[in-house]
């Protein structure tokens, strides 16, 4: 069992940035692959980054290429999303999640991780 504690939203001006942390107790990530999504307000949970733990090989959805950087730290067990350049629609709860060991094609990106965080709100003013 593994339990995922996000940190660091809050609210900031657009433009600005906002560093979020997931921490991680019960197993190590190593070997894994770990994501965060964000789920807007009346919107589906939608990907935002992952990062493969042992490779530390990294992917982002279009929408924060170039502004989002998923990073992590061995030592702490925790994954973490800086937010440079935030925009209002980058207002969501952000989650952080990790993935499944083994998944199949046909899963959506959502189906592929079975452990989630609580969240952390994000709110991004004009």
């Amino acid at each position: 069992q593994v339990q995922l504690v996000e940190s660091g939203g809050g609210w900031v001006q657009a433009g600005g940035s906002l560093r979020l942390s997931c921490a991680a107790s019960g197993r190590t990530l190593s070997s894994y692959t770990m994501g965060w999504f964000r789920q807007a307000p009346g919107k589906e949970r939608e990907f935002v980054a992952r990062i493969n733990w042992s490779t530390g090989n990294t992917y982002y959805a279009d929408s924060v290429k170039g502004r989002f950087t998923i990073s992590r730290d061995n030592a702490k067990n925790t994954v973490y999303l800086q937010m440079n350049s935030l925009k209002p629609e980058d207002t969501a709860v952000y989650y952080c999640a990790r993935r499944r060991i083994a998944t199949i094609a046909t899963m959506s990106e959502i189906e592929q991780y079975n452990y989630w965080g609580q969240g952390t709100q994000v709110t991004v003013s004009s």
